[in-house]
């Protein structure tokens, strides 16, 4: 998408204010003012992934208890495969009593072994590479409640720059051609600004995924890292000659 403005010779004086700086236009300062937008893509290097689980009992303090036993065999799955305590941090934990609708379709002796439940869950975050296998090892451990995946950058800087030197670049050509139309020479850069944005990142949800012997042998999930898009916005004012 290309946005232009042209601002030529002015009879009138204006001033543009930048920051701490004001930028004169008029007939003895004749400028070019061009927006233009531009993006870049690459894949996420590093990955943010959302394990948690939901466990029952027949009364508070056994389904404490169930809490307690799965909360730290996820916790040991997690620092066991080398995984920094500081990467693993708490998001939410709760017990509370289950609620008749939740239970609603269940068998009363069901009902009576899930009259209360502790949730708890956690933020993983760890290479992009490696979303695939933080996933794998929280699951078997009893995750049951698990899946999110949130995508960046270990340097978000590194995609914004690049994005806004491409749209920087963009307006200058832009701005060249401009000046040409005019049967002018396009002068030095007097002003420059940008907005960055990043696309949506879409979650990859899974949910009630239960633990059993058998899940030992079950591979891994096959999950890549996603692209994610910077796109910049720059507006810049050039000199006319």
């Amino acid at each position: 998408m290309k946005i232009l403005r042209v601002t030529a010779i002015a009879l009138c004086t204006a001033s543009i204010a930048a920051s701490a700086q004001t930028i004169q236009v008029n007939k003895e300062n004749r400028t070019i003012s061009v927006t233009a937008t531009d993006k870049v893509t690459a894949i996420a290097d590093i990955a943010t992934v959302h394990v948690g689980f939901i466990a029952y009992g027949p009364d508070s303090d056994a389904a404490y208890a169930n809490g307690s036993r799965t909360s730290n065999a996820i916790m040991k799955a997690l620092t066991s495969a080398g995984i920094p305590s500081a990467s693993i941090e708490s998001e939410n934990q709760s017990l509370a009593p289950v609620q008749n609708y939740q239970v609603e379709k269940l068998t009363d002796a069901e009902k009576a072994q899930r009259q209360f439940q502790v949730t708890q869950s956690w933020t993983v975050r760890t290479g992009a590479n490696d979303a695939a296998k933080v996933l794998d090892l929280a699951v078997k451990a009893g995750a049951n409640q698990s899946g999110q995946i949130d995508w960046s950058f270990k340097d978000e800087n590194a995609p914004e720059a690049q994005a806004a030197a491409k749209a920087l670049q963009r307006a200058r050509s832009q701005a060249e051609q401009m000046a040409a139309s005019l049967n002018a020479k396009l002068g030095g850069l007097l002003y420059a600004s940008n907005e960055v944005q990043a696309s949506p990142i879409r979650p990859m949800m899974m949910r009630a995924m239960a633990a059993s012997p058998a899940m030992e042998k079950v591979q891994p999930l096959a999950i890549n890292p996603r692209q994610i898009e910077k796109s910049a916005t720059v507006t810049a004012i050039f000199a006319i000659e």
